[in-house]
């Protein structure tokens, strides 16, 4: 391994590197796993093409040189706009990553007349890459793996034997005071609680499970903050209703806020969620819940957690509801076990 990390080295020495990102916050926290790797690796310069609302956080990753806003939402093909961005990108780069497996997602890089493109193989990109790489699901088992391995030549990604360089994303401590006084937070210890789930409800943790939680932490002298975006703002105020030092954040705070807000918690639960990645980069101890999803597929990066999963007949099944109606992978998954775990973490 030595030597093919040498190798690497030489191929990258002083090399632009351009990086198309995913589209998810979680994911976005994880490819900064690749960008460590590259920049470790020798890479001189380092851009990532993004949607907008993630430049706070990859402004947050010391490696990144450039944000590259990519101006199309998400699911949009958007072809003008790729290739505006593109014309302005021609001549800066010798070589792009691109991490979403999609048609679309290769079109930057290859419109930009970058010389040389990697990523797996899919959509029939066939002449936007002219690095195809096979993707095998056995080896590269984690979404970071698979991040991570197009940095490094083929050959030692397709062993699967590399190492993963943990996400950690810088603080803000002015930001963090301005949010404390402006929210009146800090009178305690505090315990964030993130119950959304993107993906869907089979991913999510029952409201009444959290609001239990959070009323037996507040007794035990705890403050909790709830987070998520505008859309869990029902869901937050489920939680923290009827009780004393509770916070319903949702819709609240920017992402970059979230990031400061996580990194003064004790601890969080949290569902298999984008902001599970932001807490676990920023070093805060997690209580991570997994229904449908996997823990061995996407993990928090961190060796701060622990992990609260049944891994019962029906699950993993990944699916957005439950096919067998109950949820019983997250309904079993009781209060009491999670208040023992914060008290025994703490």
């Amino acid at each position: 391994m030595a030597g093919a990390s040498k190798l690497q080295s030489e191929r990258l020495a002083g090399q632009r590197m351009l990086v198309i990102g995913p589209s998810w916050v979680g994911d976005m926290v994880m490819a900064q796993s690749l960008f460590k790797t590259l920049k470790g690796q020798g890479a001189g310069y380092l851009a990532v093409v993004a949607p907008a609302w993630s430049r706070p956080i990859i402004e947050r990753m010391p490696e990144v040189d450039e944000v590259v806003e990519l101006p199309v939402g998400h699911g949009q093909f958007g072809f003008a706009s790729r290739r505006a961005l593109a014309r302005g990108l021609r001549g800066r780069f010798d070589q792009a990553v691109v991490l979403p497996r999609s048609w679309k997602s290769a079109l930057v890089p290859f419109l930009a007349r970058v010389p040389h493109r990697v990523g797996f193989t899919g959509e029939q990109r066939y002449v936007l890459l002219n690095e195809r790489r096979s993707l095998d699901k056995t080896v590269l088992d984690q979404t970071v793996k698979r991040f991570v391995s197009l940095g490094l030549p083929d050959a030692q990604a397709r062993l699967g034997d590399f190492p993963i360089p943990q996400p950690s994303l810088r603080h803000d401590e002015q930001n963090l005071a301005r949010l404390l006084a402006s929210h009146e937070l800090g009178e305690r210890p505090a315990i964030g609680m993130m119950p959304g789930a993107e993906y869907g409800p089979a991913k999510q943790w029952p409201l009444a499970y959290f609001h239990q939680l959070a009323a037996a932490l507040v007794e035990r002298g705890f403050e909790i903050r709830v987070f998520g975006g505008p859309k869990d703002k029902p869901a937050g105020e489920e939680i923290v209703s009827g009780l004393e030092h509770a916070h319903n954040l949702c819709g609240e705070t920017r992402l970059e806020d979230a990031v400061d807000l996580l990194g003064d918690c004790q601890q969080v639960v949290t569902n298999d969620s984008g902001l599970m990645h932001v807490a676990a980069a920023v070093g805060t101890r997690i209580q991570a819940i997994y229904g449908s999803s996997s823990p061995s597929y996407t993990p928090p990066l961190t060796d701060n957690a622990q992990v609260h999963y049944l891994a019962l007949e029906c699950s993993p099944c990944f699916e957005r509801n439950c096919p067998l109606g109950h949820t019983n992978c997250l309904k079993q998954i009781t209060p009491e076990r999670l208040l023992a775990a914060i008290i025994d973490g703490a």
